[in-house]
This record gives structure tokens, C-alpha cells and sequence, in this order.
């Protein structure tokens, strides 16, 4: 096989942010600078020896999950151990086994990147789907959303908890940033919950945004320090599950008609 046709697919899939595999012969074509009957000509009239030259040359031509999952998933590895100022397009790319040209191509940048990660880690498409399809109890509601925020302070690689780490150092940087745009998506889902409760007469007609802190306050700061208190308390810590039934029913004792 020719150097050259390997390096083309190489970086047809780097410009596509995609596996060799994944880009039509077209687009390796034009990067090689010739047309695409001449390319299956030279291939033998089927891309499987392009594939496995791309592969002897060390580049698996497909199989792994796409550049975007890779990168979000680097990236999230970067902010879970070293906080959110070492994620760079040139840290996640070496990571994710990419270019930063492909990073560029299927995110817009790293503000991109810091947004997919944010969706992935903080409960924003949780509450979203939750607001979709709301239990109709109140009490089914509350703990649902308790659940959403345990599971995102607990999810590996910790990214929320490194989330309001970079926060409290710095409250105009990138964390404060990541909230800024992520909060109103949250706040419109659990607006959404609470707002039909209200009119339900469920619950009391407090401003919304105080509504969702009185709400959200305890749990946060719980599973925020719950790893210093493990380690302080051990078992008399109560379980995650009980504490979010705790909580639940001081909320609605706080809030409830």
C-alpha cells in the first residue's frame, strides 16, 4: 500500500474528527489529491487494504468510540485529577489520541469541549428528561431530583465536585463560566417541576430561584463533603439513599402548604 494513501486517510479522519473507517473514500481522495475512481483503482477496487495498511501503520482505522466520546471522557479524566485548568484541546487530544484539528471540527473549541463535558457530568439532561415526564407526587418528584444530584457528585471521574473546587478558588473562572451556561437549563427543568406543583397547590409560591436553592443546598453540600465525612465519621455516616429520604422530607416540610 502507498505511504501516501495511508497518510491521506489519517488526515481526511483527523480533519472529520473521525475513525479511518467512518470517512467515505471521496473525502480520502480529495486528500490525497487525486479523484476517487483512481483511489479504488489503486486500492483493488475495495478499501479493506487501505483499512489494514492504516492499521500496520499503527492507527486503528475503527472500532473505537468516536472522537467525541473519547474527548469528553479525557477531558472529564483532566478535570476529575487536575481541575478544569488543565483541560486544553492539546491535554485532551493527547489523551483521546486525536488532533487538536479534529477537536476543533467536532467541538468549535474548548468552550465546546467544556460544554459536552458539563452536560455529561452535571444532571442537566436528567432534570431535562425529569421535566419531560414528571411523577405526579410531589414526594416522587423531590426524591427523583435527589437521586439525579447524587448520582452526579458521585459518577466517575468526580467532575462536579472539581467543578465547585475551581468555583470556590476562583469565581470568574472557567467553573464560573460552565455554570453560567448550564444553570438556566437547570433551573427551567426544576422551574418547570415546581411550577405545576405550585399551581397544585403542592407547594408554596416562594420565588422560584429560592425555591431550587432551599432544594438543592443540602444535598449539594452533602455529597460535596461527603468523602471528607466518610473518612471523619465512617459508619455513621448514613447511607446516600437515606440521606436524600432525609432531606427530601425537610424540603417538603420547609416548602408544603
Amino acid at each position: 500500500m502507498e505511504r501516501a494513501l495511508v497518510e491521506a486517510a489519517l488526515a481526511a479522519a483527523e480533519r472529520q474528527g473521525k475513525d479511518v473507517a467512518e470517512v467515505p473514500l471521496s473525502a480520502i481522495a480529495a486528500a490525497a489529491g487525486i479523484s476517487r475512481s483512481t483511489l479504488l483503482r489503486r486500492l483493488g477496487g475495495s478499501r479493506a487494504a487501505l483499512d489494514e495498511a492504516v492499521r500496520q501503520a499503527g492507527v486503528d482505522p475503527g472500532g473505537r468510540p468516536p472522537v467525541r466520546e473519547r474527548a469528553i471522557e479525557a477531558a472529564a479524566t483532566l478535570v476529575a485529577r487536575d481541575g478544569l485548568g488543565a483541560v486544553t484541546l492539546d491535554a485532551v487530544a493527547a489523551a483521546a489520541h486525536c488532533s487538536p484539528t479534529s477537536l476543533h471540527a467536532v467541538f468549535g473549541g474548548r468552550d465546546g469541549l467544556i460544554a459536552g463535558v458539563f452536560d455529561r457530568y452535571v444532571p442537566v439532561l436528567d432534570l431535562e428528561a425529569l421535566a419531560a415526564d414528571p411523577p405526579e407526587r410531589i414526594e416522587d418528584t423531590v426524591h427523583a431530583v435527589y437521586r439525579a444530584l447524587a448520582e452526579a457528585f458521585a459518577r466517575e471521574p468526580r467532575v462536579l465536585p472539581a467543578i465547585f473546587g475551581d468555583l470556590f478558588s476562583r469565581p470568574d473562572g472557567t467553573a464560573a463560566g460552565m455554570l453560567k451556561a448550564g444553570l438556566p437549563r437547570m433551573f427551567a427543568s426544576l422551574g418547570t417541576l415546581f411550577t405545576a406543583q405550585i399551581e397544585a397547590g403542592r407547594l408554596r409560591p416562594l420565588p422560584l430561584p429560592l425555591l431550587i436553592q432551599l432544594m438543592l443546598g443540602p444535598m449539594a453540600a452533602h455529597m460535596l463533603f461527603r468523602p471528607v465525612l466518610l473518612d471523619a465519621l465512617g459508619d455513621v455516616l448514613p447511607p446516600v439513599d437515606e440521606v436524600a429520604r432525609t432531606f427530601a422530607e425537610a424540603f417538603l416540610r420547609a416548602a408544603a402548604p
